[in-house]
């Protein structure tokens, strides 16, 4: 059976490196209800090439940090929500229980084994 405080306690936790993380890197559009990277401060007022090309590069990779991580916290915030509901812990797709290591490794699993390409 699964214990649903101590899979609750782990997400929780887990959304909030998450949220830290993308708070870092970025900020929250209100209207678009999306993560966007925000550039680093600059060090100096005046730049040259270099420093504009390391600035631009720092942004690229914090947009793709976004892009991996906020899709994680939106399945987390998705997985919190019905997590009292009597289909958690079971396959989206074929109903049955996920299997109790796959839910110990990620809380947020929402398919079996067998099913983990869908």
């Amino acid at each position: 059976m699964l214990d649903k405080k101590k899979i609750k306690e782990k997400l929780e936790k887990e959304r909030d490196v998450l949220l830290e993380g993308l708070r870092d890197m970025g900020k929250l559009n209100t209207e678009t209800n999306e993560w966007e990277a925000t550039p680093e401060e600059l060090s100096a007022p005046e730049s040259d090439q270099n420093d504009m090309a390391d600035r631009f590069e720092n942004f690229e990779a914090r947009s793709s940090m976004i892009r991996t991580l906020e899709p994680r916290l939106n399945n987390i915030l998705k997985v919190l929500k019905r997590l009292n509901r009597e289909s958690f812990g079971k396959c989206e797709i074929c109903k049955k229980d996920i299997e109790s290591a796959r839910m110990e490794a990620n809380p947020a699993a929402r398919t079996c084994k067998e099913h983990l390409e869908n």
